[in-house]
């Protein structure tokens, strides 16, 4: 009996302290647009199990939309695709952006992403950002560029990408996403969204985006592995339970 335990104990153990695998992103497939309010886009992200309407709004406009067919600007330094070096990948994320669905931008303002479900942890990658820099409503980490940490460089080169939070008070943050040369690469937002707010910090053409999710917030959150916390508690309860078992034996 004492041995069953401790088998499942070190079972519990290994899951506790195995390595995160990169995630395989569902990645938007943009479809439609029109001039609604400036510039208006809609596109699709499909789960495992869910169908999802993306909505970009830019009532500046934008420097074109590329919804299917043209350059693949999301492919590597002197042609071709190698998502094991991609400056979009990383060990949080497995694949680059599908196809050439991208989204240039050109304006200085405010821009908006909106979900039609409740999203988890959604990554945003982009395409020579340049000289611009964008400034988000949410915090979140910049998981790869073209150079850092054996990647490749992107279409238009390579350079790198650093984050600078703004106090603009009232407990009210701004995080903007800035670089040197010719940025690509991919940050992580951390949570579940409905909305995601950026505003580009001034008129460059151009820099492209698209963005893609780990899956629905309740295909990530609403799951029932316990978390590592609850794993711990119940291997040492366990441990505790074979020593009592040892001790009336």
């Amino acid at each position: 009996m004492t041995k069953k335990i401790l088998a499942g104990f070190t079972l519990m153990f290994l899951m506790l302290t195995s390595p995160v695998l990169a995630s395989s992103i569902y990645w938007t497939d943009w479809l439609t647009s029109n001039s609604a309010n400036g510039f208006t886009g809609q596109g699709t992200i499909t789960t495992s199990t869910s169908t999802l309407n993306v909505t970009y709004n830019n009532p500046n406009g934008i420097g074109f939309f590329q919804a299917s067919g043209g350059i693949d600007y999301w492919q590597n330094s002197g042609g071709g695709r190698n998502d094991a070096i991609s400056p979009y990948t990383s060990n949080k994320v497995d694949n680059s952006p599908t196809g050439t669905d991208i989204i240039a931008l050109r304006y200085a303002g405010t821009q908006t992403l909106t979900f039609s479900e409740a999203i988890a942890n959604p990554v945003f990658s982009y395409v020579s950002l340049n000289g611009n820099g964008y400034g988000f409503d949410q915090d979140f980490d910049i998981l790869s560029y073209g150079g850092l940490d054996g990647n490749a460089q992107g279409y238009w080169g390579s350079g790198t990408s650093y984050k600078n939070v703004v106090d603009l008070g009232g407990g009210n943050f701004e995080y903007q996403l800035l670089g040197t040369g010719e940025p690509h690469g991919t940050i992580r937002f951390k949570g579940a969204f409905s909305t995601v707010t950026w505003q580009s910090l001034s008129n460059e053409y151009w820099n492209g985006f698209t963005v893609g999710v780990e899956g629905t917030e309740k295909e990530i959150f609403n799951n029932t592995i316990p978390e590592p916390t609850t794993i711990l508690l119940f291997g040492l309860g366990l441990l505790g339970f074979a020593g009592v078992s040892r001790r009336k034996k």
